[in-house]
């Protein structure tokens, strides 16, 4: 019976790559992919600074639109002890990324699943933010309508008068600016850290009042996944 590695991946900065993340990639027969492109990417990066580690591996795409029909021809797969690596665009597989069911199934059926630990833009963002971080809680990306929005934040504020920890949740910055204006509304003008480009060029971790943060983001573009923090502390 083969082996699903979980494999974190850079989130960022392709120097980030584990060594034990390399030698896991060159060692699986299939690599499951959000895009084959984003990891033939890394794959080339690899083999430009390990030229000795050949990665053969097979490239399969694996999203959350094509899970459900890709999981019955691995687990047979898996059963044919062929190996398999799981990784995502960046950083850690399965978080607020596909590949969860797919670990759970392995589970079910005695399928060895190892992870293989790195980067993740949650715990980076966290321990660079100044915020507490000994308890914290991960809400992934909030909902898009902003009524859902505005209910999980009250819960989630029903919820810290319990327990004091930091938030952390993804957001799109299309919808950055709406989702700081409706936790002002509910949890007051906090502090709040805006963490951006982790571990780029333009890493950007932003520490301030939401009142601040609601007017510096109003008419700023900007690009790719944020990550949004704040403790009632």
């Amino acid at each position: 019976m083969g082996t699903l590695y979980i494999v974190a991946t850079p989130i960022g900065n392709l120097q980030d790559i584990s060594l034990r993340a390399v030698e896991t990639l060159a060692s699986v027969d299939f690599i499951l992919c959000e895009d084959t492109r984003t990891t033939g990417i890394l794959i080339r990066s690899i083999q430009s600074k390990f030229p000795e580690k050949k990665i053969k591996a097979r490239l399969i795409s694996y999203y959350e639109e094509n899970e459900m029909k890709r999981i019955p021809e691995i687990l047979q797969m898996l059963n044919k002890d062929f190996n398999f690596a799981l990784v995502s665009d960046a950083g850690t597989p399965t978080i607020s990324d596909p590949g969860f069911k797919l670990v759970r199934d392995c589970m079910l059926l005695g399928i060895k699943v190892v992870s293989i630990p790195g980067a993740s833009s949650v715990i980076s963002a966290l321990v660079s933010s100044g915020l507490p971080t000994d308890k914290f809680m991960f809400l992934g990306f909030l909902p898009k309508k902003p009524g859902h929005r505005k209910d999980l934040l009250l819960n989630v504020n029903k919820s810290l008068k319990l327990i004091k920890q930091t938030v952390i949740f993804f957001e799109s910055p299309f919808r950055l600016s709406n989702t700081l204006e409706e936790m002002n509304e509910v949890f007051g003008d906090v502090e709040v850290v805006v963490a951006r480009e982790l571990t780029k060029v333009h890493e950007e971790v932003r520490k301030e009042r939401l009142s601040e943060a609601i007017q510096r983001y109003q008419n700023i573009n900007l690009k790719g996944e944020l990550v949004v923090l704040f403790n009632l502390q």
